[in-house]
């Protein structure tokens, strides 16, 4: 389906503020994204990251944000959560556990009363290297 008020409207990225860039980066980086194009240093670094089929994440280097309370949604993070489409959520909930993430939301099945497309969910939650909350998701439809 297309929009029908804007155009081409799709998802471009999403912007994450790190306090700690390297740590981020390195976490991004063990869930199998890959630099595509990075630029700014110190405080202004930034790096757009391929999440494997052309989507990407913009990680900017925010130090001054300082702890992982100040990155929380109350004190003014610029999302809720972050969620990843994937194939296998389970396997994609351990691999963000891997590499440091804390679990939120062990994978689990939510049938919702949507309609008119009913729909099952296979969710997990996990908090990232700094404070960020990210969701890995996968649709299925119920006949």
């Amino acid at each position: 389906m297309s929009n029908s008020i804007i155009n081409g409207l799709g998802y471009a990225h999403i912007a994450i503020a790190s306090y700690d860039f390297e740590k981020s980066l390195a976490f991004y980086k063990a869930l199998g994204m890959t630099v595509y194009t990075e630029w700014g240093e110190g405080d202004k670094h930034i790096a757009l990251l391929d999440m494997g089929n052309g989507s990407l994440v913009e990680l900017f280097s925010k130090p001054t944000l300082n702890s992982e309370k100040s990155a929380g949604l109350e004190d003014g993070a610029q999302f809720m959560h972050f969620a990843f489409s994937a194939d296998d959520v389970d396997a994609a909930y351990h691999t963000a556990l891997a590499a440091g993430a804390t679990s939120l939301i062990a994978p689990k099945d939510a049938p919702l009363a949507s309609h008119p497309v009913p729909l099952t969910l296979r969710v997990a939650f996990v908090k990232g290297p700094c404070g960020e909350e990210l969701e890995f998701f996968k649709a299925t439809v119920r006949e």
